[in-house]
Parts: structure tokens; sequence; C-alpha cells
């Protein structure tokens, strides 16, 4: 066995592809798994699992140290909708919730990391073993966005920043310099739908990370399935922050967008006017 490394899991693929290539690292995974929202196909890929509730930090923290994690990383989110229902804080959350609140994403993160760090259990990245499925800057399509999109996806950069930096959402739709769409609690699917089908087709979606996000957790993410509702509401251009989100299954998305005759672009941190 290896050395141990705990797996703080939420929704999507993103927390088996971590134990995954944690384990190949030569790791033993310990995942804590959240019910309705992990995948239960994680307990094929960690070597332990253990389930609970959203909001059962203290329960997380005696899992980690009862199994001598003395490092983890969190990997998928959690809906944020969870804390409206199947919420159960214990005694050590309604203590941080009372510090931080429930509202603002990026502070309850740090809040948890930072009290977990206090018992011993270092956060790390959760991008520790799959740094490679970050965004490059650029086309990566084959298709690129035409001047018109460019200047949408130039706009839509800035806005989904304010939008993010105010712990908002991350995602912007928009089409001929109209927001059609701000993500928020629904997440960036239903955000997508929203604005697609008010823009009508060649819409613009813009994901971006956060000003203030701590790269250890909660990056965006893009898939097959961002692709897939795109393409029901024939949205034109989807343009992510280059080096700060995770892109799942690169070739196939690619492909999949290419067929919509959907451009993919990578944006700098810095886009030009």
């Amino acid at each position: 066995m290896g050395e141990k490394i705990g797996l703080l899991a939420g929704k999507g693929q993103f927390p088996l592809m971590c134990a995954a290539a944690a384990r190949q690292r030569g790791f033993t995974v310990v995942a804590v798994a959240h019910h309705a929202e992990t995948d239960p196909a994680l307990a094929q890929v960690a070597d332990e699992i253990h389930w609970v509730y959203v909001g059962q930090l203290g329960k997380i923290i005696r899992i980690f140290q009862k199994a001598g994690v003395r490092q983890a990383f969190m990997a998928g989110g959690i809906n944020r909708g969870r804390l409206f229902k199947q919420f159960r804080p214990d005694f050590k959350a309604l203590k941080l919730i009372a510090q931080v609140g429930v509202g603002r994403d990026d502070q309850v993160l740090r809040a948890v990391a930072a009290e977990m760090e206090r018992d011993g259990i270092v956060i790390v990245p959760a991008t520790l073993f799959l740094d490679h499925l970050m965004a490059p800057q650029g086309r990566l399509t084959r298709r690129r966005p035409n001047n018109m999109e460019m200047r949408d996806v130039n706009y839509g950069f800035r806005v989904a920043k304010e939008v993010g930096r105010l712990d908002i959402g991350q995602c912007v739709v928009l089409r001929h310099g109209v927001v059609t769409a701000l993500e928020a609690i629904d997440g960036t699917d239903e955000t997508i739908r929203r604005g697609g089908l008010l823009a009508g087709p060649g819409a613009v979606v813009v994901k971006v990370c956060k000003p203030q996000q701590d790269l250890r957790f909660d990056l965006p993410a893009v898939g097959r399935g961002t692709i897939e509702v795109m393409r029901e509401v024939e949205a034109g251009v989807l343009a992510i922050e280059a080096g700060k989100t995770l892109v799942f299954d690169r070739q196939d998305l690619a492909a999949q967008a290419d067929q919509a005759g959907i451009a993919v672009w990578g944006v700098a941190d810095q886009p030009e006017a």
C-alpha cells in the first residue's frame, strides 16, 4: 500500500478520474462520497469509500483521521440546490456556517479547507494528478469564432468575471452584445438552455474561473454534455478560460463540436477588447 490520500468527492466523472490517476501514482485513495451526488462507480476505483450527506463536515474529518489521511483533495461540485434539501449540517458545519454563511461557494470552501487543515488534513489541488486536462489557449476545434463572435467572447469574458467576482456563477450566454443568461443556482447546462432559447441560433457561451478562485477546488469544467446542450439550442461558440478550465474527453468533445459546427476557444486571462 502506498501513501494515503483523501478524496472529497462531489458529482460527475472528475472524482473517478482523480481517484484512478492517484492510484496510478501509487497512492491509496480513501474517498468520502456524498449521497445523491457522487457516482456510486467511485467504489470500484477508490481503495475505500465512505458515504456522507452534504454538511457532515465533522464526520468527513473523523473518517480521514481514522484512516490516517494527512492530505486530501476535493473533486467534483455539489449541486447548490442541495442546500435546500438533504442538507444535514453537523455541529462542526453549523459552527462554520455561523462564521461564513452558506451562500458564497468560495468562502465556504476556503473555510472548509481551513477547518480540515486545523485538524491535520492538508488540502491539495484537485489537478495534482490531471494537469493535462486544463484548457489550452486558442482553437480547440476546426472552426474558430468569427469577428462578431469574438467580440461577444471578449465582452462575455468580462461579464462572466464580474459575475464570478460576486460569487454567483461562472457562465454567461450572449449574442450580438446582449446577455441572455447568467449562471446562478441552476448550473451551466440550464444557463445554456435558458440563454440559448432567448438568443436563438448562434449564441455564444462563455465560462471562466472566478477572479478569487482558489485553484485547489471547484474549477470550471466542460465536457461532451456541455456540447450536447449547446447543440440542443443551436449555440455557436463555447469560450473557456485557458489554463483554468478542465476539459473532459477533449478529442471527443472537439469531434462532437465539429460535427455541430460549434467553435471551442480557449481565452487568455486578459482578452483583447
